[in-house]
């Protein structure tokens, strides 16, 4: 009977590898016709399409990309910077608030949990945002236009608050009797206890940063403190890139292609934040599972 047992649990093992295999591969299957496609021959991709792998190779639309290397050096030093600053500090403040919120003697916690909700339901519109953060704020045209919007997720601050819940009481009545005030408990114990948490916060703020190109797009105005989304996203606003504002980025001598050069802008901009994600993955899943369980 027990041999039994021991095949069945080998032969369900192996199902679930094999089929967790194929979905990988799936999944890894459309990534890689990108960056197949970023360099493979222009004429090859209108004549046949994308392939898995290419018959003739062409670096191309990379050479176009990079035809004048210092506005994307540029524009990778705002995204780095801004993800980096906007991350630390996003963190910070969202710790803060689900620290607060979870604390059973905090008055009023459940009013505002509903309130930071109820902003998931209903906002003010565009145009009231716009006239904040350009007549009020004054942050037009700013880098701080690039932090200050993002740093603060109703969504993150409640899952936040879910994980810090699953922490027991007692680590934090101990504190509180050793003598430790409450800013104390939560840089002291608070903080460490919550590194999958924080993990998983900080790759959604990452991620969000880092592909973000629409505060660009509506705040600034000068070109040297252009993001790195936000340049590619100039340079494929027009098939014609050389008739259009990406022009001066591109030496005038090169002709970029269309179709690879989309797949070559996939492939900068996505890139660098792929490589990330091993590094965060495990706080990432038990982050999510724990915050997810906890009411």
């Amino acid at each position: 009977m027990q041999i039994k047992t021991e095949r069945a649990t080998v032969a369900f093992n192996l199902i679930g590898y094999v089929f967790l295999s194929l979905l990988a591969l799936f999944c890894l299957i459309p990534f890689w016709l990108i960056v197949s496609g970023s360099i493979t021959d222009e004429m090859e991709i209108m004549a046949e399409g994308f392939k898995i792998i290419p018959d003739q190779l062409s670096m191309e639309a990379y050479k176009a990309v990079f035809a004048t290397p210092d506005q994307i050096y540029r524009a990778y030093g705002v995204t780095i910077a801004v993800t980096v600053i906007g991350t630390v500090i996003g963190l910070f403040l969202t710790s803060m608030a689900g620290y607060v919120l979870s604390r059973k003697e905090m008055k009023y916690r459940n009013q505002l949990s509903f309130f930071i909700y109820f902003t998931t339901l209903f906002t003010g519109g565009l145009i009231p945002w716009y006239m904040l953060i350009v007549n009020q704020l004054s942050l037009k045209d700013s880098y701080l236009v690039l932090v200050v919007p993002l740093l603060i997720s109703a969504w993150n601050i409640i899952l936040m608050k879910n994980f810090m819940k699953s922490i027991p009481d007692s680590i934090v009545e101990s504190a509180k009797i050793d003598g430790a005030d409450d800013f104390r408990i939560y840089r002291s114990l608070i903080l460490p206890l919550s590194t999958p948490g924080l993990a998983t916060i900080g790759l959604f703020l990452a991620l969000g940063y880092w592909n973000d190109w629409f505060q660009a797009n509506m705040f600034i105005t000068t070109a040297s403190k252009y993001p790195l989304q936000f340049l590619l996203y100039k340079i494929l606003a027009s098939s014609a890139v050389l008739q259009t504002n990406a022009a001066a980025y591109i030496s005038a001598n090169v002709t970029p292609p269309t179709e690879t050069l989309k797949m070559a802008v996939a492939v900068i901009a996505t890139g660098p934040i792929v490589l990330l994600y091993p590094f965060v993955q495990r706080f990432f899943v038990k982050g999510l599972t724990i915050g997810a369980v906890k009411g």
